[in-house]
């Protein structure tokens, strides 16, 4: 087995084993969210404890993602979306005050859930990593422009320079889905096939 494909595989492996105890701590923080009358500062910890766990999955899905990207593995569920709805959902996963959505979308074809995932991944690592406050979304048709984008940032946003995972799998998933992933000058253009 080639290298690379093994390690894929290694990884795919490791993210499925750990999504068992992963699920055994979310399952008794709703336990205790459901049952117990948590007095503070206790009732804190747990809400951390379960937002914690929501990044952590997460995370696993990225991880698993890339690596059956990477092997070969990997199998679109598609199905007809907007990608108006593309840029609402990443509106509300990011905060309403971070990013502005304007223009008019265009039904695609795709991965519906990984391409929600990497679309808001490609906005927050543009937000991140250039340490911005707010960002513009407009919409040309299955075309999703985001600005600015800092010249600092840009590798980062591309998966070029690996310190954002879910800005590296999300240009990955959005390539091998047919569509592509560039910034020219301070605008990044994520375009869905």
């Amino acid at each position: 087995m080639e290298n690379d494909t093994f390690f894929a595989r290694l990884v795919s492996l490791a993210c499925h084993d750990v999504r068992t105890p992963l699920a055994t701590v979310n399952g008794f923080v709703k336990t205790l969210e459901r049952t117990a009358e948590l007095e503070p500062p206790a009732d804190r910890y747990v809400e951390m404890i379960d937002q914690a766990s929501a990044q952590m999955a997460e995370l696993l899905d990225e991880l698993s993602l890339a690596a059956r990207i990477e092997s070969g593995r990997y199998e679109p569920v598609l199905r007809e979306t907007d990608t108006l709805e593309l840029a609402h959902d990443a509106r509300q996963r990011l905060g309403e005050d971070r990013v502005r959505v304007s223009g008019e979308g265009a039904a695609v074809t795709t991965d519906v859930d990984a391409v929600a995932r990497g679309v808001s991944a490609l906005i927050q690592a543009a937000l991140r990593h250039g340490g911005l406050d707010e960002v513009d979304v407009a919409l040309r048709g299955v075309v999703i422009d985001v600005t600015p984008v800092t010249e600092s940032s840009s590798r980062v946003v591309l998966g070029q320079d690996l310190r954002d995972l879910g800005a590296a799998v999300a240009v990955r998933l959005i390539e091998r889905l047919g569509g592509s992933v560039a910034v020219e000058g301070v605008t990044l253009s994520i375009s869905l096939a």
